[in-house]
């Protein structure tokens, strides 16, 4: 995953946050077809769920309404994708093989991502971080595939070919609740914490070997001063600080989309 959002607005995630709440705890259910997710509060009776809908999901209560707490949203400013993150208080199933590799689908090829490199692609030629390959138009298409190709390296091995292997969840589960800092050290920390496919806590191999891996598989297509062992550590430091970065956005996004959009 490329940074695609930038830090500035976690400065102001914690201006908003100064008024602390704790709204009530909220268990989802989701259809079978993992289309619609149906929330209810934990106090809630348990014979309230024994009505279903058509499709054999449980109903919520009729006077229960659907939480804005934490909700995430599937898009960042309409634009920016936001797949696989996943509103406080959720518990989805396990993610299948084919939903794995979608999601490394969606984050590498989304039209947004396009635009994205482009821009990257400009202010690495801009810097000439890597001289190789030159100036003008041919220097900025050498430097536009590059990126592309590294993104989506990044993605299919931390969200696709790595949790497929080690049984691992790649989606991000909002905390939602508590101050700034106890919420931005819980994003830091899923860069090295995960849950596994049956919902336990470990070790995020997926993110630490997988965005080694990929920077490792980019030596096979940068120029030869470039596959240096010490440039090939810093691509890998690096993937595993943008994807902490981006998740701590990920966690501040919804009190961002609350407080400016009214969301």
């Amino acid at each position: 995953m490329i940074a695609k959002y930038a830090v500035v607005p976690l400065l102001f995630a914690q201006a908003v946050l100064a008024q602390s709440f704790e709204p009530p705890r909220i268990s989802y259910f989701v259809s079978a077809n993992d289309q619609e997710t149906i929330a209810v509060t934990s106090t809630a009776r348990d014979d309230s769920l024994e009505a279903t809908s058509a499709d054999g999901a449980p109903k919520p209560p009729a006077d229960q309404s659907t939480p804005t707490y934490g909700r995430q949203t599937k898009r960042i400013l309409y634009v920016v994708p936001n797949f696989n993150s996943v509103s406080a208080g959720t518990q989805l199933p396990p993610q299948s093989f084919k939903g794995k590799l979608m999601n490394a689908t969606e984050d590498s090829f989304d039209y947004s991502t396009f635009i994205f490199i482009g821009a990257m692609a400009g202010i690495q030629q801009a810097e000439s971080s890597t001289p190789e390959f030159g100036q003008g138009g041919r220097g900025y298409g050498r430097y536009y595939w590059h990126s592309f190709v590294d993104q989506a390296d990044e993605n299919y091995f931390v969200e696709g070919f790595m949790p497929i292997l080690l049984r691992q969840d790649t989606r991000y589960y909002t905390l939602g609740r508590g101050g700034f800092v106890k919420r931005l050290l819980y994003a830091v920390d899923r860069g090295f914490i995960t849950r596994s496919d049956s919902a336990s806590r470990e070790f995020n191999y997926s993110e630490v070997i997988g965005a080694g891996a990929a920077a490792g598989i980019s030596n096979l297509y940068y120029p030869r001063q470039e596959r240096t062992w010490t440039k090939t550590g810093q691509r890998w430091v690096m993937n595993v600080s943008i994807d902490v970065m981006v998740q701590a956005f990920r966690e501040f996004w919804p009190d961002i989309n609350q407080h400016l959009f009214h969301q």
